[in-house]
């Protein structure tokens, strides 16, 4: 009986040992698939996907998942994107960038731990620094309300650039 439990035991270690390899295996490809991941082609090809409500709905349900930093600077996208102030170029940047966010397929996907919204997240970086002069105050204002609203007392701003932060 001890020879049975033994070969099943090293089978079932076996067996655990190559989920393991594959599943660093698929961190290894993701990871990769984020280094060549290139903001400024994303962001042009899916401003089709954009829209406020879709949006919207994904930052309700997900936020928390995503965590405070990609919610937002994603927010600070959404509210420039509304501005008047801001030009039609920078609208289609953010336009992207939001599609890109809420697209259901990309290239690392979200329920991926740890490494699911990276992609998301470079995505969201590039448009906002290439957008920056448009994110004013009452801009960061908005976003930092709603950030209060969806987070609640959960929400801590420290992981946000101090240059991104509304002056109170």
């Amino acid at each position: 009986m001890s020879k049975i439990k033994s070969k099943f035991n090293m089978f079932h270690f076996k067996g655990r040992n190559q989920e393991n390899q594959e599943e660093n295996s698929d961190k290894d490809n993701y990871k990769d698939e984020l280094e060549n991941l290139d903001p400024e082609k994303e962001t042009q090809e899916n401003q089709k996907h954009f829209s406020e409500g879709q949006y919207m709905e994904k930052l309700q349900k997900f936020a928390k998942k995503m965590g405070v930093k990609i919610s937002y600077y994603s927010l600070l996208l959404f509210y420039a994107f509304k501005s008047p102030k801001t030009p039609k170029k920078s609208k289609a940047t953010i336009a992207g960038a939001l599609g890109y966010l809420i697209l259901p397929v990309d290239v690392i996907p979200d329920f991926i731990p740890v490494i699911g919204f990276g992609d998301d997240l470079a995505i969201i970086i590039y448009a906002v620094y290439k957008v920056i002069s448009h994110i004013d105050d009452e801009v960061k204002g908005q976003a930092h309300e709603r950030m209060k609203k969806i987070f609640g007392e959960d929400y801590d701003d420290g992981q946000i650039d101090e240059d991104l932060k509304p002056s109170l």
